[in-house]
């Protein structure tokens, strides 16, 4: 994301052309014939409400329970990714001790922006206040050699380019797309804490997926065994709602109404049953084991409530194109967020979330999601139309359909004509041979073929990949 935003997970457009519009502002485009070329005009007259419906989609596939990868495959598949993905990190291999360049090598991102940047308020931000952001990384001050630390996230934060809170914009006409936002991370999430800011609020800290700054607010340090100890714990809820809330809890506001977003896992707590919890009496909620963070911010387990009717599982759900389906349309109509700004998701952050909640692991952004080693995939760049339309008549339901910045999650085809979920920032078509933006800005259910990157490209001439996540028997085309 940020300035990175081309491996990161796709924000700087989406596009394409609709049909109903429900009173959610989620739009629908009819279908076109892609062999004719035709673009169907737009009907706001939401005459198709049952497109943004998981069962419909379900219904037409042969098979949509089949598991197509088992847990346990499920399990060595991220093993291998985390071993053979350079955009991964596996924080149990890297060394008790990191050198300078290490470090240095992930604050790469931090690198002086170069180009012209507004603020919240439109005025370009000037040298001298980009000067200060830039030294308040303090890239200067990293030691040759440091002992690597860890520590666990404590509730949703930000990640950012740099170790500052402020907004920056590309132009005057978006403020959506702040491009120090890189992306979010989650409580419990475990990092490796790599740098701290001169001004001291803020770390910069290495997950699975990304390596960015992060306020110090939201990390507790620990022990790495006791933070990989909590990781490993096998009894745990798994969010599989698109967010839960722990309980209200008046007496530990530290752990009230705290929001978890799908793929969050959290150990549960070993109670006897009938244990008052934070005034509460713990059988009818799942008692977990919540990170939180000392006074000197050192890591310290406590004990939150989830609703046990909150959508949460035992075990990630069942790798299914069913179960695909209907994670994914639990966000059906979450606004749009760059970077996972907003409290929200990206097009990557949303096919992430949908995946982690049956126990799949992807890279954070498009591009490394797009060319990941260990997942099956069809290379289309530089393709000409026959081999395109070859690709796009054999999409299956499941399929993460790429092109330069965004991902779209094959739902299935009606009419004639493959349909996508996907979350997009702008949305484009034709329209009376005018390119018109629908400024769709959410998670929305949409054909594939009329979707316009330009005047000029449809988004299916600029494809770069598919890339196939659930059936492991397809063999990789390069």
């Amino acid at each position: 994301m940020g300035f990175r935003k081309t491996r990161a997970g796709g924000r700087n457009g989406c596009w394409r052309r609709l049909l109903p519009m429900i009173a959610t502002a989620m739009l629908l485009m009819p279908a076109a014939a892609f062999a004719s070329g035709d673009v169907p005009t737009l009907d706001l007259s939401g005459s198709q409400p049952e497109l943004l419906t998981p069962d419909f989609w379900i219904a037409r596939l042969p098979h949509p329970q089949r598991v197509t990868l088992s847990s346990r495959a499920v399990v060595d598949r991220n093993a291998s990714l985390l071993r053979l993905d350079p955009s991964m990190h596996d924080l149990r291999a890297l060394p008790d001790v990191l050198d300078r360049h290490q470090v240095e090598a992930w604050m790469a991102i931090s690198k002086r922006p170069d180009r012209t940047l507004f603020d919240a308020n439109d005025r370009i931000v000037d040298s001298a206040t980009l000067d200060g952001i830039v030294e308040n990384a303090a890239i200067n001050s990293i030691p040759a050699r440091q002992k690597a630390r860890f520590g666990l996230v404590v509730q949703r934060a930000a990640l950012r380019t740099f170790p500052t809170n402020m907004r920056v914009f590309s132009t005057t006409d978006d403020n959506d797309l702040d491009r120090f936002q890189e992306s979010a991370l989650f409580p419990g999430t475990p990092v490796l804490i790599a740098h701290r800011s001169r001004d001291g609020g803020w770390l910069f800290v290495v997950s699975l997926d990304y390596a960015a700054w992060i306020e110090a607010s939201a990390i507790a340090e620990g022990p790495r065994d006791q933070v990989m100890s909590y990781v490993d714990q096998r009894q745990a809820r798994l969010i599989t709602g698109a967010t839960v809330r722990t309980t209200t809890t008046p007496n530990a506001p530290a752990l009230s109404e705290l929001k978890l977003d799908m793929g969050v896992r959290l150990p549960l707590a070993s109670l006897v049953d009938g244990t008052v919890v934070n005034g509460q009496q713990s059988g009818a909620s799942w008692a977990v084991e919540f990170p939180t963070r000392n006074t000197d911010g050192a890591l310290a387990l406590k004990t939150a409530l989830i609703p046990r009717s909150a959508d949460t599982s035992s075990i990630p759900l069942p790798l299914t194109r069913a179960n695909t389906i209907r994670q994914a349309f639990k966000f059906l109509g979450e606004r749009y967020g760059w970077g996972d700004d907003f409290e929200t998701r990206d097009c990557s952050g949303f096919v992430s979330a949908v995946f982690a909640s049956m126990g799949v692991m992807l890279p954070r952004n498009t591009g490394d999601q797009s060319r990941s080693p260990v997942f099956n995939r069809l290379h289309l760049s530089g393709s000409d139309s026959k081999h395109r339309r070859a690709a796009i008549a054999s999409l299956q339901a499941g399929d993460l359909v790429y092109m330069p910045g965004h991902v779209m999650l094959v739902i299935g085809r009606f009419g004639g004509q493959p349909y996508v979920i996907h979350d997009i920032h702008d949305g484009k078509t034709l329209v009376g041979g005018n390119l018109r933006s629908w400024h769709l800005n959410g998670v929305v259910v949409t054909p594939l073929i009329p979707l316009m990157l330009d005047s000029s490209h449809r988004f299916v001439d600029v494809m770069t990949d598919i890339v196939d996540v659930l059936d492991p028997r397809k063999a990789v085309m390069q």
